[in-house]
């Protein structure tokens, strides 16, 4: 990755973060520590936010990533990343 890309991801993630809550950002942190996803658990990578919002499958691979998993934030929430990340 280019570091122009690597800028723009960089300041993606950041307004992806801004989107959070005090406490679903807590939630967050705690839930890129654990990696505990299941199969049909989404989430979005925010170290790979072109990708879009991804969905566990039985062969997947946490990879190194940082996870944002659709359970660790309000419903509201989530509807605004989805529209972030799609825009």
């Amino acid at each position: 990755m280019t570091p122009d890309a690597k800028k723009r991801n960089a300041i993606t993630r950041e307004s992806i973060l801004a989107l959070l809550s005090d406490a679903e950002v807590a939630k967050v942190s705690r839930a890129e520590d654990s990696r505990r996803l299941i199969e049909g658990d989404e989430y979005v990578d925010l170290e790979n936010l072109s990708a879009g919002v991804r969905q566990v499958h039985a062969t997947w691979n946490a990879g190194s990533g940082h996870l944002l998993p659709r359970s660790a934030v309000s419903d509201s929430t989530w509807a605004k990343i989805v529209h972030a990340v799609a825009s």
